[in-house]
C-alpha cells in the first residue's frame, strides 16, 4: 500500500466533498452581527463538533456496513449518485439540497445554536461527508489504512477551522465571483470523484458474481 498516495487521494476527496471554501459565504451570513472574537469562538465550536461526527462514523463505518448488512461497493454506487447530484449543484454555484436548502439557512440566523445547525452539520458533515468517509474506512480492512483516513479527515478540519476563522479576509481577498468560480471547480473534481465511485462498485460487484 502506498501509504502517501493513500492519504493524498483520501484527503483530496474529504477536502472537496467538505469544500469549506463554499461554506464562507454560508458562514459569514450567520455570524455577520458577531464579533471577530466570537465569530472565532464559533467557528471552533462549529469545526470540532463536525470533526466528532466525522470521526465517529470514520471509526464505526465497518460496523455500521456489517449491522446493515450493506456492502462497500453498494454504498460507493449509492454514494456516487448522491455526490454527483451534489456536484451537480455545486457546478451550478448552488447550496445542494441534499444537505441544507436556502430557507433553512435564512431561518438559522435567529438561533444561537447555528454552529450545530447548519454549519456544523449538514454543511461541514453532511450525508455526501459521512458516505465519502465510510466508503473510504471500508475500502481496505488494514489497520493502517484506517489510521491514514482518519489523519485525513483530521487534516480536512483543521484546514476548513482556519478557512472559518479567516472567512472574512478570505471573502475580501476572493470576492463573490472567486467564490462561484472555486465552487464550480470543486463541483467538477466532485462530480469526477462521484463517477469513479460508481464505476469501481459496478465493477467490484460485477465481479463478485463471475
Amino acid at each position: 500500500m502506498d501509504v502517501l498516495a493513500v492519504f493524498i487521494f483520501s484527503f483530496v476527496s474529504l477536502f472537496v466533498i467538505v469544500n469549506p471554501i463554499s461554506g464562507v459565504l454560508t458562514f459569514i451570513s450567520l455570524t455577520a452581527q458577531m464579533s471577530f472574537e466570537e465569530k472565532n469562538a464559533m467557528a471552533k465550536r462549529s469545526v470540532i463538533l463536525a470533526c466528532i461526527i466525522a470521526l465517529f462514523f470514520a471509526i464505526t463505518g465497518d460496523l455500521l456496513l456489517k449491522v446493515f448488512g450493506i456492502n462497500v461497493d453498494l454504498l460507493r454506487v449509492a454514494g456516487g449518485i448522491l455526490l454527483f447530484t451534489i456536484a451537480f449543484d455545486m457546478m451550478h454555484a448552488q447550496i445542494s439540497h441534499e444537505s441544507v436548502t436556502t430557507k433553512e439557512i435564512q431561518e438559522s440566523k435567529n438561533r444561537d445554536d447555528v454552529w450545530i445547525f447548519p454549519i456544523a452539520m449538514p454543511i461541514l458533515t453532511g450525508p455526501g461527508t459521512i458516505t465519502t468517509i465510510i466508503v473510504l474506512i471500508g475500502s481496505n480492512d488494514m489497520l493502517e489504512h484506517k489510521l491514514i483516513v482518519i489523519l485525513a479527515v483530521l487534516l480536512t478540519f483543521a484546514v476548513s477551522l482556519l478557512v472559518f476563522m479567516f472567512s472574512r479576509r478570505i471573502n475580501k481577498w476572493v470576492g463573490y465571483t472567486g467564490m462561484l468560480v472555486f465552487t464550480r471547480i470543486m463541483g467538477l473534481f466532485l462530480a469526477a470523484l462521484a463517477v469513479g465511485f460508481v464505476t469501481t462498485g459496478i465493477w467490484n460487484i460485477y465481479q463478485t458474481f463471475l
